[in-house]
């Protein structure tokens, strides 16, 4: 799947989650243990603002997140001439491409939508395609590499054959 279709249908789900969530349920615990429901939107706020970031453009447009026009305004940007090429920092520390960046944003944003999800009680589906695409991306080493530089919990071990592999390798449990 290719990483921009990844990222506006991972980011999407993301917006359309945290335009659901009530005032009354920012303060209540996530999945993530040290965020609370208001911090995880702050965060999933970040992706759009870090791709924004590095093609060049205004990242505080990002500020308008979880308006559509936010996940729109990135998958445009995206679109134009040479900027999956272009260079950037990761999260973690490494230089990669913007195309990597992208694919990176959106298995965030895919992960914290479940969370996102769980901690409001919303369906924790994910899609499958993007979880599939983000598996055969990124595991079994990136997992590791977040870990290393204390974005990922400890691995969580799920069944081999479970579609919640990802999940487990993000140190979630998906198995409840």
């Amino acid at each position: 799947m290719d990483p921009v279709e990844m990222f506006q249908r991972a980011a999407s789900r993301g917006a359309e989650l945290a335009r659901s969530v009530a005032p009354s349920q920012r303060s209540l615990p996530t999945p993530c243990s040290e965020w609370d429901v208001a911090a995880l939107l702050e965060h999933m706020a970040g992706g759009p603002g870090y791709l924004l970031g590095a093609l060049g453009q205004d990242p505080a447009l990002a500020a308008a997140w979880p308006a559509a026009e936010v996940v729109s305004a990135c998958v445009t940007a995206l679109g134009e001439p040479g900027a999956l090429e272009r260079r950037c920092q990761s999260p973690a520390g490494f230089e990669w491409s913007v195309l990597e960046a992208t694919a990176g944003t959106a298995m965030d944003q895919l992960i914290h939508s479940w969370d996102l999800a769980v901690a409001t009680g919303a369906d924790p589906a994910l899609d499958p395609e993007v979880a599939e695409a983000v598996v055969a991306l990124f595991l079994p080493q990136m997992p590791e590499i977040g870990r290393q530089a204390g974005l990922v919990g400890p691995e969580v071990a799920v069944p081999a054959e479970a579609s919640d592999r990802l999940l487990g390798a993000m140190g979630r449990n998906p198995v409840r």
